[in-house]
């Protein structure tokens, strides 16, 4: 009889590091300590009226009341088409799609998908730490690529090509990103889609950012800009950061048919359908004015620039300014190994438990994302937080 309680293959899963970061913050305030946090990758806008409107509704529709169709309401299918077209230029339709259960979901259903056991997927770091598990779940290998500050933290293909083997099965290709805020200029993503096509590398692009860039960045999706990789590329998106709707989990994913099936059919097996009212609601966002959009992008806009003024003040620490999403990455190999109020920190992962003892201040360490050195900070919270927040580092670190 096996000695194993649990599966070696679900117990190998790392827990999820931000969420990690923002619990602990969440039992710190609730026992009373007046904990800033800067660790949840989440608006803290409200969803907007006309969403949860449009979900009030549906909730009194009986219809959706019963099991509906596991690739996606029809309906919603045809506004992720329609909004896609919309948003990126690119042109698919709602029998490419597969609506999941956040895009982790997506990502998750992508890999299970798409992956043998053994199967190399190169991965840019610092990463979302949610990436290599699915991976790893599938049988796959994470190699992890690794990128800096003072190269903007975008993979070049050099480095691309580097880390290529004959095992190479897909690259993940995230801009914005989550954690960096990098954005790839359109130059260089043209570059990585036409390596990808050449070695005949399957992209998953992450675009769920997609809407928030700032001052001159643009995003741009990977296969408008090289139209050819259609058949070896999976787009993921969702509704959550855009519209402020990470709870109502709602995200999907664009690929060629033959994987969507594939797809589609584990869904069956393992979730069925997402839940109609979410569908509904989502349909609203996707379909619905971008006003609240563009206010909530104006509000990240002002405390991207506030924070990495403020970062950029503090002695050993280096900020690139974010060019997307709603993360500053600042740098702290400049401060490790130095002594403050007693404390001595050797790696980010130190430093970040000693912030959050210390000064109460939460942050995301960047052995999280794959390499350390770096941390992340989220600046989807209030101003006056922010400041107090950033203000509690400095003085630390003085």
């Amino acid at each position: 009889m096996s000695t194993d309680r649990i599966s070696r293959r679900v117990g190998a899963i790392a827990p999820s590091a931000t969420l990690a970061v923002s619990n602990k913050a969440k039992a710190l305030k609730v026992a009373g300590e007046n904990v800033i946090g800067f660790g949840a990758g989440e608006p803290d806008f409200a969803t907007p009226a006309h969403i949860v409107e449009a979900a009030v509704e549906a909730c009194r529709n009986p219809v959706n009341h019963k099991y509906s169709a596991v690739g996606g309401l029809p309906e919603l299918k045809e506004a992720l088409a329609a909004k896609t077209m919309r948003d990126s230029g690119f042109a698919c339709e709602p029998a490419d799609i597969l609506v999941t259960n956040g895009g982790k979901h997506a990502v998750y259903n992508t890999f299970e998908a798409l992956l043998n056991p053994g199967d190399e997927v190169l991965l840019p770091t610092p990463y979302w730490t949610t990436y290599p598990e699915p991976v790893a779940l599938a049988g796959g290998v994470t190699v992890p690529v690794h990128t800096s500050a003072p190269d903007g933290f975008r993979a070049s293909v050099d480095q691309l090509e580097a880390a290529r083997t004959d095992k190479t099965k897909a690259l993940v290709f995230v801009s914005p990103s989550n954690p960096t805020g990098a954005v790839y200029p359109r130059v260089e993503i043209e570059a990585i889609g036409r390596w990808a096509v050449e070695h005949g590398i399957w992209v998953i692009t992450d675009e769920i950012y997609e809407h928030l860039v700032y001052g001159d960045n643009e995003h741009h999706s990977l296969p408008v800009v090289v139209p050819e990789i259609a058949d070896t590329c999976v787009v993921l998106n969702g509704v959550a950061k855009t519209y402020a709707m990470t709870g109502w989990r709602v995200g999907w994913m664009i690929g060629p048919s033959d994987l969507i099936k594939a797809a589609q059919n584990l869904q069956s097996h393992s979730t069925s359908n997402v839940c109609n009212v979410a569908q509904a609601a989502a349909l609203a966002a996707v379909s619905g004015p971008l006003d609240a959009v563009d206010e909530m992008r104006t509000a990240f806009d002002r405390r991207r620039r506030t924070m990495h003024s403020l970062l950029s003040g503090i002695d050993g620490v280096d900020c690139p300014e974010p060019q997307g999403a709603f993360y500053a990455y600042p740098d702290f190999s400049g401060v490790l190994g130095r002594t403050f109020q007693g404390h001595t920190p050797q790696t980010t992962l130190e430093l970040a438990d000693i912030l959050l003892e210390v000064v109460k201040v939460a942050v995301v360490p960047g052995e999280a994302f794959g390499i350390g050195g770096g941390a992340r900070l989220s600046f989807a919270l209030g101003d006056d937080d922010l400041g107090e927040g950033v203000g509690r580092i400095a003085e630390f670190l003085s």
